[in-house]
C-alpha cells in the first residue's frame, strides 16, 4: 500500500465527517487507508461516523480503533503508525480540508525528492491567512523571546526564525518544524527516527519529531504548492484549563529535552518563568474571555 492516513478523533463529529470526505473525495491514483483513531469521544461521533462511511468500512478503505480513555494526541497517533504498512504516513488533523490534488501531488513531490524529507503543504486558516505552525523554526529561547516582543514585525529577516520568516510563505524550502495538522512521512524515516514522542500528551509532538528528524540527517520540507485549510479554535474563544496547560506544559517539555544542556542556569530560569508567566497570563485572558 502507498499511503495511510492517521486521523484522531475526539468529539469532533462534524469536523472529522467532513475531514474524511474532503479525502475520499480527493484525486488519489494510488491505494491508501485511513486509519481513525478515537479517543474514547463521549458525544456519539464514532457510531455516527460508523453509519455515514460504512461503505467505506465495509470496503476496508476506513479502520476504526476506539481507544477506552483519552490516551492524547502523540500516543493515538503512533497506534496508527503501528497499525500501517504503507510506504507513507499522512499525519491529519481532524479539523482541515484537503484540496482535491494535495495528498497525491505531495507524495509524488516527496517521492522525486528521495524520500529523504517529510512534508507539510501550505496549511491555511478559515479566513485565508498562513497558519504559520506549517512552516516554523526551533523554538529556541532567542527565536522565542524575538517573537514575544514582536521584534520579527520590525525586522522579519533578523528577527523572524520562529517563524521562519526567511523563507516565503509561497516558496518551497526547507524549515525546522512543520505542523501535525499535515505531515507527510515516508515509512524508511519512521524506522530510522521512531515513532512521536509521547512525553507529549498535546502540543509539542510534531516540533519534537522535527528534532529528532534533523537529527538524524533527514530534511524537514515546506511544499506550498498544495494546500489545506485547517478550521483551528477562534482565540476569542474560551479555552479549558486543560489545553492552556498542556500547551505550555509542551515548551517547559521540550526546552528539558533538547535545550536545557546547551543554555546555563540564568537562561533556564529565565525560560521556565516565561514560560508559566505567560501561562498564569494566559488562564487569566481565557477567564475574561466570552463564547
Amino acid at each position: 500500500m502507498k499511503l495511510s492516513i492517521i486521523i484522531i478523533n475526539f468529539n469532533t463529529y462534524e469536523y472529522t465527517k467532513n475531514t474524511i470526505k474532503s479525502v475520499i473525495d480527493s484525486d488519489i491514483d494510488f491505494d491508501y487507508e485511513i486509519i481513525l483513531i478515537d479517543n474514547a469521544s463521549y458525544d456519539k461521533s464514532i457510531s455516527k461516523l460508523e453509519t455515514y462511511f460504512e461503505k467505506y468500512i465495509n470496503d476496508n478503505l476506513l479502520k476504526i480503533v476506539k481507544n477506552e480513555t483519552n490516551i492524547g494526541f502523540s500516543r493515538a497517533n503512533n497506534i496508527g503508525i503501528n497499525m500501517s504498512s504503507a510506504d507513507y504516513i499522512l499525519l491529519l488533523n481532524s479539523d482541515t480540508k484537503v484540496s482535491i490534488n494535495t495528498i497525491k501531488n505531495c507524495v509524488r513531490y516527496l517521492n522525486m525528492q528521495g524520500d529523504n524529507s517529510i512534508l507539510s503543504c501550505k496549511v491555511l486558516l478559515e479566513d485565508g491567512t498562513l497558519d504559520h505552525a506549517c512552516k516554523r523554526g526551533f523554538p529556541t529561547p532567542s527565536a522565542s523571546l524575538y517573537y514575544f516582543l514582536k521584534l520579527d514585525k520590525k525586522n522579519p529577516l533578523k528577527y523572524g526564525a520562529y517563524d521562519y520568516l526567511a523563507l516565503n510563505e509561497n516558496e518551497i524550502g526547507y524549515v525546522d518544524v512543520i505542523s501535525g495538522a499535515f505531515m507527510l512521512i515516508p515509512r524508511n524515516i519512521i524506522e530510522s527516527v521512531g515513532v512521536l514522542s509521547e512525553d507529549y500528551f498535546m502540543y509539542g509532538e510534531d516540533i519534537d519529531f522535527c528534532y529528532k528528524v534533523k537529527e538524524n540527517g533527514f530534511n524537514v520540507m515546506y511544499y506550498p504548492l498544495e494546500e489545506i485549510i485547517h478550521y483551528k479554535s477562534k482565540s476569542r474563544k474560551k479555552r479549558k484549563f486543560k489545553t492552556i496547560f498542556d500547551f505550555h506544559n509542551a515548551m517547559w517539555i521540550f526546552y528539558k529535552k533538547h535545550y536545557i544542556g546547551k543554555y546555563n542556569a540564568f537562561i533556564t530560569i529565565t525560560v521556565f518563568m516565561g514560560v508559566w508567566i505567560k501561562f498564569i497570563l494566559s488562564i487569566i485572558k481565557n477567564i475574561f474571555t466570552t463564547n
